[in-house]
């Protein structure tokens, strides 16, 4: 991080998946009936082929009459048959499974499923990647579900009892709504006939975080019952959920941009510094370093219900709601010190006592500046909120060899964010010491500077900001499974499907900046400064605490802080008269309300239409029977997407244009899937088929900022005529060739051993670059934007093993292992640099290997797991050197986490739990190469662990 960092991210909600129940989904054609504790649930667009339990042992065939699902043993057990009757490459994670692992959320739960990563922010798992990939489809219970203007299912949001199981499909089918690159996933929500009767369940949890020192509770009521009436069968179910969590990380940082003094071919020069210890030359180091501190206290509530109606054995009728909301107080504090800048006199900075890193030319180790620019901080509050609501209808009617079913729904979610932030910046520039690299970051002490004493802090700025990003849809489909005569083609699949969406993100703000008044920090009416809290446990940073006003006085003096604002830069002006900045800010903060921006925002609207047909086959060839799919999905895409550009010529006059872009592109997705089973215990798998993953609305946005450049003194032209910024509305989707080959052995009804391999033939990875193109209306200019990348491929190979060791003796039969390795290997071309070739590189956010281990024992009324995860380092993003006309990468270092549940079953229903996340809390770090094999450290963030204690119920 670098600067004053208002560019702030979206805190994302988090839960505790807390109840738990069987998962039970719809059984397949060619395999035995399945009874168990709950009847089959209607799974929607046919995602879901498994059943819980298993209809018969893998090992000797024979039918089971009766299944109870309980238990570690049966959720693994559960999970496994769906994975192996499955029609597509499916791995999965049960509810009974989720409610027992040592998680905070689904992300985190989901993590440890074979090939799946996630990315972890502010304590909590976020960004999902399947085979290292993050362009991943998602659903809710197999219809589109998404969170404001995005297109995805945030499984952090997700509130405990709505989940019966996640199914993360890596070969698509052609009735699946179209997965991403990745695959894609499912979140399969409780229904009332899941269960014989009446049930209620639930949870009550109290958690600590230990870097927080922070206690937050949380809580779940699940209820549902079924009734026989004289119009049929009536299940009701209704869910209840909050989870409060209290989170605060420390971070420190040196800067991305590495510079040098004057004179050398860097990336960006320094004027002027002046390094006064003898000998060493030229030399790097980055432009920034500081601390970055967040802490925030996430609420989120939830309702979910669900009512199904069966008038008859062959018609099944359902509606279900989903609210789910996000309530948020963050606090941000930064402190950020500058090695190149002048002072306000223009005087330059000096370098002293540089130390270089022995056996690498040309890098400093460490050094003392002196003079130059002040050190900025900044206090950033922010209250934040979501709510997104889902209503659907769905039916399914059986009429004996032909089956009809449809869903219908509607969404409509809203996020806004409301941010005050005040800014300073120290009085004189104190002596900074630094050194670049100590436990993995830059470390720093600003000599004999009084970091108590007020009078050392200057009023820099005041920022607001109003941000809202919602997003609404309708989508329906009707689905026709026909059963047929012929012995090789038993079934016949059709579907018709259609969506239309809205999507709008509007970001209004305003800044004064005020450092030319000079004016006391304290002299602001937000009352006495406080030293801030860090949040560092025992890190080796020398300087971690400044004063700065309380975030209740900042929230509690808005309106006083913007008319002394709107005062200032008034009086600005008179010292300014020039500065088209200040005028600005005195027509932004002329009001209570801030100023709409047209530039900062877009709307969209989009339009899909999709149709399928599928066959279900099935062959014996010599005593080894095979079955599959093999179909086509044929999906018409139609979207409208506006924003307005920003062109400012090279006078500095502005012109503001609308911009509307259209895209209209047809998909013809087809797959196969083919399984040859050579015992009951052992099958093989194969399958092709075909992906495309749409851009985002954001990346879609066709809004750029075009600053124009001036002639050179002699008239010359510059050698870009302009730079720019913005979005793309030209991108097109990721396209993927998808080849999949598994074996699988099945020992047990809970013991397993699978390997899978694959190849993804892939083109147009989407990133920010900035890179050269000739525009027509402008010529040669340098531009920040997103781009399709080049072709490329994922080649990868997947083990996982699972069993209980129910052949030792007494207690120890009650231990059990699950393991898991994901190799991945896999390369795209960066977009063109004009005059140069495409260059090969790593996908970014892949990792080439990740593993977990779980160790698990279940006896009695005693359950206990210890979990495992780790992935290898990853490429962040890639920049190009400015100078050197190449590609630079940004790397974080592998990680891993080690979590632990346990459970004792007290009374018949009564559970006490206790868990504790990221018992190794291993910090995030990651570096940036600022060239071919020179890199410097850049983030090193310290999370928090979690520890739970909680009482499970159901009766």
């Amino acid at each position: 991080m670098s600067g004053k960092m208002l560019g702030l991210l979206r805190s994302t909600s988090f839960f505790a998946l807390l109840v738990a129940s069987p998962a039970i989904a719809q059984e397949t054609s060619g395999s035995a009936a399945i009874k168990s504790e709950a009847e089959p649930t209607p799974q929607q667009d046919n995602q879901s082929n498994a059943a819980s339990g298993a209809s018969a042992d893998p090992v000797t065939g024979a039918a089971a009459e009766e299944i109870i699902v309980t238990g570690y043993r049966a959720a693994l057990g559960s999970a496994q048959e769906m994975k192996r009757r499955s029609d597509a490459i499916v791995d999965a994670i049960v509810s009974e499974d989720i409610g027992k692992l040592p998680d905070n959320n689904a992300a985190e739960a989901i993590s440890r499923v074979v090939g799946v990563q996630v990315l972890r922010y502010n304590d909590e798992a976020g960004v999902v990647l399947v085979r290292g990939l993050p362009d991943v489809g998602t659903t809710f219970n197999g219809r589109e579900f998404f969170t404001a203007e995005d297109r995805v299912l945030h499984l952090q949001d997700f509130p405990a009892g709505v989940a019966a199981g996640l199914e993360v499909y890596k070969s698509g089918t052609s009735d699946l709504i179209e997965p991403g690159l990745a695959g894609l996933i499912n979140l399969r929500s409780r229904r009332p006939f899941d269960v014989k009767d009446t049930e209620i369940a639930g949870e009550v949890r109290g958690s600590y975080n230990d870097q927080a020192k922070a206690y937050d509770p949380a809580g779940n009521l699940l209820l549902t019952k079924r009734w026989d009436t004289g119009i049929g069968e009536i299940g009701a179910l209704v869910n209840f959920s909050y989870v409060r969590t209290t989170y605060r990380n420390a971070d420190r940082y040196a800067d991305s941009a590495v510079i040098s003094p004057a004179g050398f071919n860097a990336e960006d020069t320094a004027d002027d510094l002046t390094v006064t210890t003898p000998g060493v030359g030229q030399f790097r180091f980055p432009a920034n370093a500081g601390n970055f501190y967040e802490k925030g206290i996430r609420h989120r509530p939830a309702i979910n219900g669900t009512i199904q109606w069966r008038p008859t054995p062959d018609l099944e009728i359902y509606a279900e709601g989903l609210w789910q909301a996000y309530r948020g107080k963050v606090l941000r504090d930064g402190f950020n010190v500058n090695f190149e800048r002048r002072d306000i006199n223009g005087v330059a900075p000096t370098l002293s006592n540089v130390v270089l890193v022995e056996g690498e030319p040309l890098k400093a180790a460490s050094f003392t500046k002196t003079g130059g620019y002040v050190p900025e901080f900044f206090r950033s509050t922010q209250d934040d909120k979501t709510d997104t609501y889902q209503a659907a209808l769905g039916f399914k009617w059986n009429s004996g060899r032909a089956t009809l079913s449809g869903d219908f729904a509607y969404t409509n979610s809203k996020y806004e964010a409301d941010e005050d932030s005040v800014d300073a910046q120290l009085a004189t520039a104190p002596t900074i010491n630094v050194d670049w690299d100590v436990k993995g970051s830059a470390i720093f002490d600003l000599g004999d500077f009084d970091k108590m004493n007020p009078a050392n802090y200057v009023w820099r700025g005041f920022y607001q900001r109003h941000f809202v990003t919602k997003g609404d849809g309708v989508q329906g489909r009707l689905d026709l499974e026909l059963e047929t005569d012929s012995a090789w083609l038993p079934k016949l699949q059709f579907g018709v499907r259609a969506s239309d969406r809205t999507a709008l993100m509007q970001n209004n703000n305003r800044y004064a900046y005020t450092a030319g008044l000079r004016m006391p920090l304290a002299s602001l009416p937000t009352g006495e400064l406080e030293l801030i809290n860090d949040g560092f446990r025992g890190d080796p940073q020398r300087f971690q605490n400044w004063l700065m006003p309380s975030r209740s006085a900042i929230r509690g003096n808005v309106e006083a802080l913007r008319q002394l604002s709107y005062a200032s830069v008034q009086q600005l002006t008179v010292l300014f008269p020039n500065d088209g900045g200040i005028r600005d800010a005195v027509t932004k903060f002329a009001t209570e309300e801030i100023p709409f921006d047209p530039l900062n925002g877009f709307t969209a609207k989009e339009a899909s239409y999709a149709m399928y047909g599928q066959g279900k086959y099935e062959f014996d060839l010599g005593g080894i029977s095979a079955d599959g799919t093999f179909g086509v999905r044929v999906v018409n895409t139609d979207g409208e997407y506006s924003g307005y550009s920003r062109v400012t010529d090279a006078n500095g006059v502005a012109q503001i244009v609308p911009q509307i872009s259209r895209q209209n592109y047809l998909d013809v997705l087809p797959s196969i899937q083919t399984r040859i089973r050579f015992s009951p215990q052992f099958q093989m798998r194969l399958a092709f088929n075909q992906t495309r993953t749409r851009p985002s609305f954001g990346q879609l946005n066709p809004s750029l900022n075009i600053t124009r450049n001036s002639p050179g003194p002699d008239g010359s032209p510059p050698q870009y005529a302009a730079f720019g910024s913005g979005g793309n509305p030209n991108l097109k989707p990721l396209t993927s060739d998808n080849y999949d080959a598994t074996l699988e052995y099945y020992f047990s009804k809970n013991g397993s051993a699978t390997l899978a391999v694959f190849y993804r033939d892939l083109e147009g990875f989407i990133s920010n670059y900035t890179r050269d193109v000739m525009d027509p209306d402008y010529g040669r200019i340098q531009i920040n934007r997103p781009e399709n990348a080049g072709k490329g491929r994922i080649k990868g190979a997947e083990a996982s093993f699972q069993t209980f060791f129910d052949f030792l003796p007494g207690l120890l039969s009650g231990f059990g292992a699950q393991a898991n390795v994901t190799y991945l290997d896999g390369t795209n071309a960066l977009p063109t640099i004009l005059g140069e070739g495409a260059r090969q590189v790593r996908i970014t956010g892949l990792s080439k290997w990740a593993y977990n281990l779980t160790g698990f024992y279940e006896k009695g009324p005693l359950s206990a797991r210890l979990s495992y995860n780790h992935r290898s380092s990853y490429i962040n993003s890639y920049n190009r050197n400015s100078n050197e006309q190449q590609y630079a990468g940004e790397i974080t270092r592998g990680i891993s986490r080690l979590d632990f549940s346990a459970s004792y079953e007290a009374f018949k229903g009564i559970t006490i739990v206790g868990n504790v996340s990221n018992i190794l809390a291993e910090p995030f770090n990651n570096y940036r190469y600022y060239n071919e094999t020179q890199y410097f450290p850049r983030d090193l963030r310290i999370e928090g662990r979690y520890f739970s204690l909680g009482v499970r119920f159901k009766m």
